[in-house]
């Protein structure tokens, strides 16, 4: 599923981005602790470049526990990144934010200096909610769809910090197609260009080989199919999601599948591994370098018909 959504005011944002980067201490980059690579912007790590980061996996009481603590580890190898993560109720432990960022930037600690932070994060994270409970009142507006927030904005901690809020962006073009899919999955991308039979089949497969006693518990299966067709169209007859002719409808079981999915029904579930993603960057470097042995060998024919003249 090729999903490209950049909607005008991402690419307005990124530039505005750009501009009070030099003037910030330290990044919060929201992400999703159900995708959390595939949820990391790369376009963050392009325009911070060395400041510390903190990433948040948010909505972490909808992923799974044993996976979230792999990529916490996985992620704090890198050189100046601390992790944290916070449950869909983050009141309990928000202000461990702040004192993270105080960790980070000790210099800017005390004597009435102010930590300028910027909260970042792709669509639909949950990281206007995550800055209301931080600032412990409503400043950001909050919706359960991707890009609401479409303007940077200042917000004044108690703590000696000035959040600096950005829009949610996903970046221009999604390499991975697998992005797609898992954007699409957890409602980062919006519904209206999601197909859901496609983005069902794709969930299908990977909680068949990963979370399959979930699926024989939720949807009454004894015999779970070995295919992701199969399971659909198994599946989508116990719900009901039955058409004309007998026919299984397999759009409609798609959506309640992932609706699933997305609240919490089918339990904790974490839609990537570290090692998969690896996998999965390896792969993708191999494409880009037989695009780019392929542009560059069309170059030499090129100069070689030009040398013939």
């Amino acid at each position: 599923m090729a999903l490209q959504w950049f909607p005008g005011h991402m690419n307005k944002a990124r530039r505005e981005i750009k501009e009070v980067m030099p003037q910030m201490d330290v990044i919060i980059e929201v992400l999703d602790a159900r995708v959390p690579y595939s949820s990391e912007n790369p376009m963050v790590a392009q325009l911070r470049r060395d400041k510390p980061v903190i990433k948040i996996f948010n909505k972490a009481d909808l992923a799974d526990p044993v996976l979230t603590e792999q990529w916490m580890a996985y992620l704090e190898q890198q050189r100046g990144v601390k992790t944290l993560a916070l449950d869909t109720d983050k009141s309990n432990h928000v202000h461990k934010i702040s004192e993270l960022c105080k960790k980070m930037v000790p210099h800017k600690v005390g004597n009435d200096k102010q930590i300028k932070a910027m909260i970042m994060g792709i669509p639909n994270v949950g990281k206007s909610t995550l800055i209301n409970t931080m600032a412990k009142r409503i400043v950001a507006k909050t919706g359960n769809e991707p890009a609401v927030t479409k303007a940077q904005q200042r917000i004044k901690l108690e703590d000696g910090i000035m959040l600096y809020d950005t829009p949610g962006m996903l970046w221009p073009k999604l390499e991975n197609e697998h992005y797609g899919f898992r954007l699409a999955a957890i409602a980062a991308i919006r519904d209206t260009v999601v197909n859901y039979e496609e983005l069902g089949s794709y969930v299908s497969e990977y909680l068949l080989a990963t979370y399959p006693e979930r699926l024989s518990e939720r949807y009454k299966l004894e015999q779970l199919p070995e295919t992701d067709w199969e399971f659909m169209e198994a599946a989508g007859k116990k719900r009901g999601c039955v058409k004309g002719g007998g026919r299984v409808d397999l759009e409609r079981f798609g959506a309640i599948l992932i609706n699933e999915l997305r609240d919490g029904t089918l339990g904790g579930i974490t839609l990537e591994t570290p090692v998969m993603m690896e996998h999965e960057e390896a792969e993708l470097q191999k494409k880009r370098d037989r695009e780019e042995a392929a542009k560059l060998a069309k170059e030499e024919e090129k100069n070689q018909r030009r040398r013939r003249r």
